[in-house]
């Protein structure tokens, strides 16, 4: 008798711990275990874009003399903007800014505070952790990609300082404008993977730098050409590979739309590469391995905020005008108005995520994306204009104060030296 009394106990209690669980279950949001794991591979590919990838493709473009001091600079932005986005910069790009929300985010998020291992971001329902993460890879690379802008002549000290400042004031206003609930997102501006979060920031930040440093020492009477495009290349094609989380990483999820990215990528991309190598080869009579990677990675660049908006034909067009454009631009654009962007960062990004932005408020289907049923040309210029004021507007602010202050420029003397040694005290054998 006891025996029967304690069985129909246990019963009873395994009863309702079972009718209990289910409920408990349906009320809290459960993480998404395959979203996880598709953003932390995401987020690893997204930071091998910047080290060793842009740090290789720039590396290989500049004189021997600066080979150190660029791939530095990769290595060193990598650095600096972890902390700087781990304490500040995601809570300003991607927190409640209040009565502010529409241009900046507030503080409630400093130094990350309120997440833990248990918070999802309810997109994907991933990790709050693994979004921030692959956000900061995002923050990593775009001041990254201006200093190919200023290649061979900004001091150290002053690109640290500039970097840092940039990223405060204009990188994390943008990103939360477009992504965080700001005003261009809701006004309906598209950008999936950054093309003016990323690209049209970077690049036009760029330009500033080239328009207030000058030409480097010896331009345009000094042969300048790379000291090793073996090096480039390997950077383009780690670039290449990673953007695949750049953009499939984008959706946050791990479905359809992430692979129709992965596909747009990769068609825009090769596109490009043969437009741009086609174009040389008819202006300059011949194809060239630096011409090839370059119209790859401006592939890369265009189809960004168009990745999960268009279908693959309209990656296809995208990717052609791409490397047409760029080519000009890169080639013609910069000896015609006599600036010196030395690794071609508002060439390619620059003009590449403006082309990008514009033709994704053309081709934006949405029997890929339904968010691109509304979709304009007319938005995405608005998108583009304010993007473009902001950075210029800011960047300028940030280089003529530090130049006032600490300087951005070696000596000449230093310059024609090299950056490796002048700066680091190091050389490549």
């Amino acid at each position: 008798m006891r025996n029967i009394l304690f069985r129909s106990g246990a019963l009873a209690a395994l009863a309702v711990i079972a009718s209990s669980a289910p409920a408990f279950a349906q009320g809290a949001a459960k993480l998404d275990a395959g979203n996880t794991a598709w953003m932390l591979t995401s987020t690893a590919l997204v930071l091998m874009m910047t080290i060793p990838g842009l740090a290789l493709f720039y590396g290989g473009m500049v004189r021997k003399k600066n080979v150190l001091a660029t791939v530095m600079q990769s290595f060193a932005v990598t650095c600096l903007v972890t902390l700087l986005w781990f304490i500040l910069g995601y809570s300003l790009a991607f927190s409640d800014g209040g009565g502010m929300n529409a241009y900046i985010g507030g503080l409630s998020k400093f130094m990350h505070n309120g997440i833990g291992v248990g918070t999802l971001w309810t997109a994907g329902n991933i990790p709050e952790f693994v979004f921030s993460m692959f956000q900061m890879t995002f923050a990593i690379i775009t001041p990254a990609l201006i200093a190919g802008a200023f290649a061979e002549r900004m001091k150290f000290s002053a690109l640290l300082w500039f970097m840092g400042l940039w990223l405060v004031f204009v990188y994390c206003p943008i990103a939360h404008w477009v992504w965080g609930g700001g005003f261009l997102g809701s006004a309906g501006v598209l950008d999936f993977a950054g093309g003016t979060v990323v690209h049209i920031n970077a690049g036009v930040a760029g330009l500033m730098c080239a328009l207030v440093m000058g030409k480097r020492e010896g331009y345009g009477t000094v042969n300048m050409a790379p000291h090793n495009l073996v090096l480039s290349v390997i950077g383009a094609s780690l670039l290449w590979v990673g953007w695949f989380g750049f953009n499939a990483g984008s959706e946050l999820a791990a479905d359809g739309l992430a692979g129709a990215a992965m596909m747009n990528t990769q068609v825009a991309t090769a596109a490009a590469g043969l437009a741009w190598m086609f174009t040389e080869w008819m202006v300059a009579k011949k194809p060239s391995v630096l011409g090839i990677i370059s119209g790859a990675v401006a592939g890369l660049v265009a189809v960004t905020p168009a990745s999960g908006f268009v279908n693959p034909t309209g990656a296809f067009i995208i990717g052609i005008a791409a490397g047409i454009i760029c080519y000009f631009a890169a080639v013609k654009l910069k000896h015609a108005f006599g600036y010196d962007d030395s690794l071609d960062a508002f060439g390619v990004h620059g003009i590449g995520g403006i082309i990008g932005a514009l033709l994704t408020g053309v081709f934006a289907d949405p029997a890929i994306n339904p968010l691109g049923k509304e979709h304009s040309i007319v938005t995405q210029a608005y998108g583009i204009v304010f993007t473009i004021a902001w950075t210029a507007i800011v960047s300028l602010i940030i280089l003529n104060v530090l130049k006032a202050t600490i300087g951005l420029r070696p000596s000449t003397q230093e310059e024609v030296e090299g950056l490796d040694i002048s700066q680091h005290g190091e050389v490549v054998p």
